[in-house]
């Protein structure tokens, strides 16, 4: 009896626990939180079976088909699909074989519960796709659907964990090539167009579904692990160099994440392709991975830094075959889990490939000035960051979870050491393979390898924002040792945040170095081991680049950093150093100065391309117009005697991109001229199409006297018609007619005018560059205006960018004037872009501070 009365009482509890789920937020616009927990729990075993007709007129719509397969285990609600399109794009719907009317709502399919089953169901749609992710082109086309972009194509269940299958039938013109995430099966022409059938597919998210056709040439290996390619780039030269070495990288990197994970390669294939207009440096759909198709395809006269920078995008999208697309994240707010461990073993399988880069420089100089650069500003957020919605997953990208997170990740690995770290990931893929886990997951098993109280750790590492800022504060015994050595940290955000960290700290003396190596894990450290040292002549904080805020930097040392012996002692003192200048304690023109002499004395490329970085961030948002033109005489001068010098090819290329985009007076135009018209050859500086045609803008923007012939000339020397497309594109931006310049900026209030958005970025770098800002400032105000339309219709990291392109370039007065009106105007605005502007406009906020 007592274990009927029982079960009778769970009924009941169970019962009243369906029944109170709320609906007040499942027809919100995008994809609540709310809806897709409940669509977690109602359906299963989802499959798309999809079909697109291309025609080969880019005007022409594009007509599709889907048939769902779904199990639904709850009726309770009705099912709703994602469709975020005109209703007028659905066509027909069939339930079950019955024809059911079209109810579509705010962004929603709805399918009505009286003509679902319990169980297997069949739902039938002809629609017209959507277009606002298909990056359409005259001949050629790709979808990017991350994150919530999947809806806006065909309809779905768009959220990470709902994976499914799909049997896509893709039908595209005759002379079209076509890329999808699993292998081709069959292919027979219909007239015009030739319908290819796709195996059925592994199983995924709706975010990593795509497909590539178009115009492409193609190229495979068969050996080993057979890949194929897409690729649009004429350049010979770059093919011949590029193309084996390409096929090798994807096979060295899936190689070393097998062993390192212990776990095979999960999916049919790993075949991927270039596309020139692509948005990011790649993306990581299953079996069809997309890049950027000039961060793969260099010359024979790449620097050592461009070749590391391939191999390292490369080992990213290969390492999220595992990372992401093999174990997914739960929802969006934590898709830092996936490229924080893309980065972090990009890194590592990278290394062994390049044994003469010095590694632990190269990771200090690749991440560190990307994350401060957003932690030190006003709008910057945690790693982690909580999601109601996600339609606004993409707010949550940026170099926080890119940049802090493998620094975040590696004081993790370091302090639970590298074995037992490995040890947790591999249990870690092992447990959620082809499902989703969140942080929370990882945390509990990396917790059974160590005694680091990690949801303690985490807290301010993950959860929390900012970064802290040092000082110490050091006493002398009367016999001239320390006596007392007292390390503080405090929030840069004025909290009481306190962040666990490893880092050393050096001692110089006259007859050499004294390490100490310092576990920080309060607000203060009384480093008892200096007690009884001799006063250094000088101190270096985070001597290993391991550490994580802004450090005490002695001004009188400055004049040292060039002569320090060490790689990544020299790396940290750049970077610290700017950081100091920018937090206002280092005098800018003193930071520019010792930028200055560092480059004129760095030997490392990697180095070099920092303090160039940073020397030419100073220049132009830090010194006052009156300070640049006194330091540019001297600063052309110091860098073209350096390019005739016996210096490598690697570091001549880094030093004339800096040359190059400094030398704007007569005497630096006419040198620039004279390389671009090929009258003056550099010794050991190789220049490829590209270069030069980079180098015919320079001169446009600076206002040389023969801009019109040199565009014009530079113009006839492209053969590649999608470099030509954009150079053109980029005409007006270039020109020396104030009013050509205005019509272009003014376009691109239509969206039309901005779907090619490293175009209309390099645009907008043009128009707003610091020796045109007297005219562009009257735009401003339709820069920002235009920001939420941006967000809605262009991809993750496009309303960051633009804003960074645009009003990010200003230090004027009158610019942040203009950006205070803004703020006065929109009290309510919203907190989401109101960070992305925080953000790209830091610099213009600190100057004005720093000038007063």
């Amino acid at each position: 009896m007592k274990n009927l009365l029982l079960i009778f009482c769970i009924l009941i509890l169970a019962s009243a626990c369906q029944q109170s789920v709320s609906d007040e937020h499942f027809y919100d616009a995008g994809i609540s939180v709310d809806l897709a927990k409940f669509r977690k729990h109602q359906v299963s075993d989802i499959h798309y079976q999809l079909n697109f007709k291309i025609p080969e007129k880019k005007a022409d719509p594009i007509p599709a088909s889907l048939t769902l397969e779904v199990k639904i285990s709850d009726l309770t609600h009705p099912l709703i699909l994602d469709f975020n399109e005109n209703s007028k794009n659905l066509k027909s719907l069939i339930v079950n074989g019955t024809a059911t009317p079209i109810d579509h709502r705010n962004q929603h399919l709805v399918i009505p519960k009286t003509a679902l089953l319990q169980g297997l169901n069949s739902i039938s749609i002809e629609f017209i796709a959507g277009e606002l992710s298909l990056n359409r082109n005259e001949d050629f086309l790709y979808t990017l659907l991350v994150p919530d972009r999947a809806s806006t194509l065909f309809p779905c269940f768009d959220q990470p964990n709902l994976k499914a299958n799909y049997t896509l039938t893709l039908s595209a013109p005759n002379t079209w090539k076509v890329l999808a995430s699993a292998p081709i099966i069959d292919s027979s022409q219909d007239g015009e167009l030739t319908a290819h059938q796709f195996a059925k597919s592994d199983l995924m998210s709706t975010y990593l579904f795509s497909f590539v056709a178009g115009k492409f040439e193609e190229a495979e290996v068969t050996a080993d692990f057979p890949q194929k390619m897409l690729y649009r780039e004429t350049n010979p030269e770059k093919i011949a160099a590029s193309i084996p070495e390409l096929f090798r990288l994807h096979q060295k990197a899936k190689d070393f994440l097998e062993e390192y994970t212990a776990y095979p390669f999960p999916f049919q294939k790993l075949d991927f392709a270039t596309i020139p207009i692509f948005q990011y440096g790649g993306m990581e759909h299953v079996g069809a991975i997309q890049y950027r198709e000039s961060s793969l395809f260099l010359d024979e006269n790449a620097t050592d830094s461009q070749l590391l920078s391939r191999a390292k995008l490369i080992g990213h999208e290969t390492a999220h075959m595992w990372f992401g697309d093999l174990v997914t994240m739960d929802w969006f707010e934590d898709v830092w889990m996936k490229e924080v461990f893309a980065n972090f073993m990009a890194g590592k399988l990278v290394n062994p490939t390049y044994p003469e880069i010095n590694h632990e420089l190269s990771f200090l100089t690749n991440h560190y000035p990307s994350a401060y650069g957003e932690d030190r500003t006003k709008g910057t957020n945690p790693i982690r960051q909580n999601l109601t919605n996600l339609k606004d997953a993409g707010s949550l990208y940026g170099s926080i979870i890119y940049d802090k997170a493998p620094i975040m990740m590696r004081q993790l690995e370091t302090a639970m050491g590298e074995k037992e770290f490995q040890k947790g990931i591999q249990q870690y893929i092992k447990t959620y393979a082809n499902g989703n886990a969140d942080w929370n997951a990882l945390v509990e098993i990396l917790d059974e390898n160590t005694e680091i109280n990690l949801q303690q750790w985490s807290e301010v590492w993950v959860n929390q924002s900012g970064r802290p800022i040092l000082s110490d504060k050091i006493e002398l015994g009367e016999d001239g040792t320390i006596s007392s050595f007292v390390i503080t940290q405090k929030a840069e955000d004025g909290s009481d945040k306190v962040w666990p960290q490893l880092f050393d700290i050096s001692f110089f003396y006259k007859d050499g170095i004294k390490t100490f190596s310092v576990a920080m894990e309060d607000k203060t450290l009384d480093l008892k081991e200096a007690i009884g040292e001799k006063q250094p002549t000088a101190i270096l904080y985070n001597s290993n680049g391991l550490g994580y805020g802004v450090f005490p930097i002695d001004q009188s040392s400055l004049i040292n950093i060039s002569s320090l012996k060490d790689e990544v002692m020299r790396g940290q003192s750049y970077i610290n150093l700017y950081e100091n200048t920018l937090s206002g304690n280092i005098a800018p023109i003193l930071a520019f100065e010792t930028f200055q002499k560092g480059i004129a004395a760095e030997q490392n490329e990697i180095l070099a391309r920092l303090i160039s970085g940073e020397l030419n961030s100073i220049f132009w948002n830090y010194l006052t117009k009156e300070q640049r033109k006194q330091v540019l005489p001297a600063l052309e001068k110091q860098l073209w005697n350096q390019l005739h010098q016996d210096l490598p090819t690697n570091l001549k290329k880094t030093i004339f991109a800096l040359y190059s985009g400094i030398a704007y007076s007569p005497a630096g135009q006419e040198r620039l001229y004279k390389v671009w018209k090929k009258g003056h050859k550099i010794k050991d500086l190789k220049l490829n199409p590209d270069n030069f045609t980079s180098l015919a803008m320079d001169l446009a923007l600076y206002g040389h006297s023969k801009s019109d012939e040199i565009l014009t000339e530079e113009r006839s020397r492209i053969s590649n018609p999608d470099k030509l497309a954009r150079f053109d594109f980029l005409l007006p931006a270039l020109s020396q007619n104030e009013g050509e310049r205005a019509t272009l900026f003014q376009s691109f209030a239509r969206a039309s005018m901005r779907e090619k958005e490293s175009w209309v970025l390099s645009a907008c770098g043009y128009i707003h560059h610091p020796l045109r800002q007297e005219a562009a400032i009257v735009y401003l105000p339709l820069a920002l205006q235009l920001l939420e339309d941006i967000q809605k219709t262009g991809d993750i990291f496009f309303p960051k960018r633009w804003i960074a392109a645009t009003l990010g370039q200003y230090s004027s007065p009158e610019a942040a004037k203009i950006l205070a009106a803004f703020w006065k105007s929109n009290p309510d605005y919203n907190p989401i872009l109101k960070n992305k502007i925080l953000q790209a406009t830091d610099d213009l906020m600190r100057v004005q501070k720093i000038k007063k």
